[in-house]
């Protein structure tokens, strides 16, 4: 298979099921979803200012019409404005996506990083008092609530009844000069950072180990360990690499969900001024563009990313590319 058929196919597979996520996402929160003609109107509306405002919304088109303009919206990144802020809505998630990022990523590549050589020291140890560890640990890990975690996390390190070593509220990345301060960026991280991690040890740990078990019981490694191959030859060499398809499957796919999931949940606790905030905000305040602007670019987010998978995969692995 030529490169350029190799490049296009994940995204010719890919476009039904874009077009198939935008349809049910379109249904659910535009064409079926709440209609804001009488929150907009207020009390005692008159039919000419409902017919105004069902107009100016877009009630009176046609399915269709309704639709390709949803398409546009996604296309163009432009989502009209907030129904309860005099702001664009991609204005404020420009705005709130960079705080996202910096809040979360040092969890989520720790969380990746820290999993994957326990995982490895597990499998090494397999049946053995270490192993028993590291899956003791994950099991826990995996079965506490992620808000209770958060508050536990708050009340050990934020807490004057604790430990009281980190600030978690006004966040703050920026000095009195305006600019860029590493010591208050690593201060308001901190706590959010160890949540985080506590939650995705266990999920991360138990699945990168059973892919690490699975692939280290095939034949080729255990004839290179009889042949005296050392364990790092091993690893680095044959056992990382026959495992990077479903290692990097499951890094990609875990990008939007923590970056939307954990961030309701981290951000809206804590205050932080990110794309969990925003939705949180939206989410009480029935704000049905920021709601429908966050829904379409998560569904949208993983179809590419599952896209994206498929076209590393087949520059891992050469036999999926006449598959």
């Amino acid at each position: 298979m030529s490169k350029w058929k190799l490049a296009f196919k994940p995204i010719l597979t890919g476009i039904p099921l874009l077009l198939g996520v935008t349809w049910v996402s379109f249904l659910l929160m535009v064409y079926f979803g709440p209609d804001l003609s009488y929150t907009m109107a207020g009390k005692n509306p008159s039919t000419e200012q409902l017919q105004l405002i069902r107009h100016n919304l877009g009630y009176d088109q046609g399915f269709w019409h309704r639709y390709l303009a949803y398409l546009k919206e996604l296309v163009t990144f432009d989502f009209g404005h907030s129904m309860y802020k005099d702001q664009k809505v991609t204005s404020m998630i420009s705005n709130a996506l960079p705080t996202t990022f910096y809040t979360l990523l040092p969890g989520f590549l720790l969380g990746h990083v820290i999993s994957l050589v326990l995982a490895m020291l597990a499998a090494r140890h397999q049946g053995r008092f270490i192993d028993k560890v590291i899956m003791t640990g994950s099991v826990i890990g995996m079965s506490i609530s992620f808000l209770v975690v958060i508050v536990a996390f708050q009340l050990m390190f934020s807490s004057v009844h604790g430990l009281d070593w980190f600030p978690v509220r006004g966040w703050r990345i920026h000095g009195v000069d305006g600019q860029w301060s590493w010591s208050l960026y690593l201060q308001y991280v901190a706590v959010p950072t160890m949540a985080i991690l506590f939650v995705t040890l266990g999920y991360n740990t138990r699945f990168y180990r059973a892919i690490l078990v699975d692939e280290q019981d095939k034949e080729h490694i255990m004839t290179a360990q009889a042949y005296g191959h050392s364990t790092f030859n091993i690893y680095g060499k044959h056992l990382l690499k026959n495992a990077l398809i479903p290692l990097m499957t499951r890094f990609l796919f875990s990008i939007p969900l923590v970056f939307i999931s954990g961030a309701l949940l981290i951000e809206s606790h804590f205050g932080i001024p990110g794309m969990g905030q925003l939705t949180y905000d939206a989410i009480m305040a029935g704000d049905q563009p920021i709601l429908k602007a966050v829904i379409a670019l998560t569904a949208v987010g993983l179809v590419l990313m599952m896209m994206f998978s498929d076209l590393i995969n087949s520059w891992v692995d050469p036999r999926l590319r006449d598959s």
